[in-house]
């Protein structure tokens, strides 16, 4: 009797998902090694392997392609940007990163069709003309801010914004191209923190939950 089955392996093929690692980490020699960044890259690439996830990695001090970087947004399920938080936003050099990649695919409509907006529907609203619906993007920062620093209206800073509200403005170009963006990880209070290792240990749990796996 002939049955018509696959085999496992070409199962776990067409069951295979994609995850992007970006590292954003700038060196400063003697203040920014970038160890804690890469602790937290090698750890989700470790979480998603150990889920039969193909990994695609870019850290951008080493250098890039942008034709390779939008391919590589287009082949992603799932986005994670590994980040320090210097002066409150990201490395100059991810500002960069998304200018000449999210920029090369304007003409070619890659990632979206346009702003959103239509003449002739004036109810469509800015920043709803993404074409990647279907992935998601998270922000994984390192932060010298405390933890407490955040969600108080009495804390001087943030004034009781999130970490997530904080970085919103690198959240947004994903939105803007249609991902769908998911909660932070953050690690706080670096250069003090008795609570990194337990950080680290978290992680994967954290992606398991947050990106239902």
């Amino acid at each position: 009797m002939r049955v018509n089955a696959q085999s496992p392996s070409v199962k776990n093929a067409e069951k295979q998902k994609t995850v992007f690692l970006i590292n954003a980490h700038l060196t400063y020699p003697g203040l920014s090694e970038g160890k804690l960044n890469k602790a937290f890259f090698d750890k989700a690439k470790e979480f998603f392997i150990s889920q039969n996830f193909k990994v695609l990695e870019t850290k951008i001090e080493h250098g890039y392609k942008v034709d390779e970087e939008v391919e590589k947004h287009l082949q992603a399920d799932i986005i994670i940007l590994q980040t320090p938080v210097n002066w409150e936003n990201t490395p100059w050099i991810y500002k960069k990163y998304v200018d000449e990649v999210f920029t090369s695919t304007l003409s070619s409509q890659k990632f979206l069709t346009n702003d959103g907006r239509s003449d002739t529907d004036p109810a469509r609203q800015y920043g709803t003309g993404g074409k990647m619906q279907g992935k998601k993007f998270m922000i994984s920062a390192t932060w010298n801010a405390p933890k407490e620093s955040f969600n108080d209206k009495n804390q001087y800073l943030f004034k009781g914004k999130s970490a997530d509200d904080a970085l919103f403005n690198v959240a947004a170009n994903y939105l803007f191209s249609g991902f769908e963006v998911v909660p932070g990880y953050y690690c706080y209070d670096v250069f003090k923190s008795k609570h990194i290792k337990e950080d680290l240990d978290n992680y994967p749990a954290y992606l398991k939950k947050v990106f239902g796996l």
